[in-house]
């Protein structure tokens, strides 16, 4: 009686752990196919886009002095000369003073290699080198050549560069104006491609804007000493705008039903 008590407690246990042996894979299988539902939203994605040509009204050149002597001192105090006729200079064809910035300004010695005796290549001091570069930014787009011709005349030797751009109040209002007409142009895109389907938009999920696709500065002019030395004895420099294209995007995700 004794020997079939135990057995059946021995029973017991086995078929315990057979139904922990059984069982807990059959668990795990279960949470593991287990997924959500799958969103049952119809979408359709598309890109608008949208350019437009506008005019520059920002006038932006950078031109300097650039002056060589033995000592810094004899340096800075003849680029300081020249550079104050220069600004005197575009001041009287119509600048003002809060149209200029410095925009770069160095002092760095100038050194003569050569070899010596011995065969060997040596650095000899030969003078310091000051260059400073002024900036003009102005909306009074017609003052480009007479600003260049009057800071050459008086003794500018760089003429870096000469950019015709937007300022920052008329990007704005482009880029307003121009976000409306992309998502209006996604907007008909996802029209003519949901016709043919027997469907229709019937919210937004989501938009996504670019950045806006401001075109670069146009460059026309830029040189250095040589090209500006030209610029003083030719003719008045002739330099015209030019229309500029901005572009920008935006991506629309839009929520469609049947008709």
């Amino acid at each position: 009686m004794k020997k079939i008590v135990g057995l059946t407690a021995i029973t017991g246990i086995i078929l315990v752990l057979a139904f922990a042996v059984n069982f807990t894979p059959a668990d795990n299988q279960v949470t593991a196919q287990t997924t959500p539902f799958p969103s049952r939203e119809k979408v359709i994605s598309v890109t608008g886009t949208a350019t437009t040509s506008v005019e520059p009204d920002l006038l932006i050149i950078t031109f300097g002095v650039e002056t060589q002597e033995k000592t810094a001192k004899q340096a800075l105090e003849k680029n300081s000369q020249l550079m104050n006729s220069v600004v005197t200079a575009i001041q009287d064809v119509g600048i003002s003073e809060d149209e200029l910035s410095t925009s770069r300004f160095n002092i760095h010695p100038v050194y003569d290699s050569y070899r010596d005796e011995s065969g060997r290549y040596t650095q000899e001091l030969i003078g310091y080198r000051v260059t400073n570069s002024i900036s003009v930014e102005t909306t009074n787009l017609d003052l480009a050549a007479d600003i260049i011709d009057s800071a050459v005349g008086v003794g500018a030797n760089r003429v870096d560069s000469v950019y015709f751009t937007l300022s920052p109040e008329k990007q704005l209002q482009i880029k307003d104006d121009l976000i409306g007409k992309a998502v209006l142009n996604a907007k008909s895109k996802a029209e003519k491609a949901l016709s043919p389907l027997n469907h229709q938009i019937i919210g937004v999920k989501a938009v996504t804007l670019s950045e806006f696709g401001m075109p670069p500065p146009i460059p026309l002019f830029a040189g250095d000493f040589a090209m500006a030395q030209e610029a003083a004895v030719r003719a008045p420099t002739p330099i015209f705008s030019s229309e500029q294209d901005v572009r920008t995007t935006a991506s629309v995700i839009f929520l469609i039903g049947s008709n």
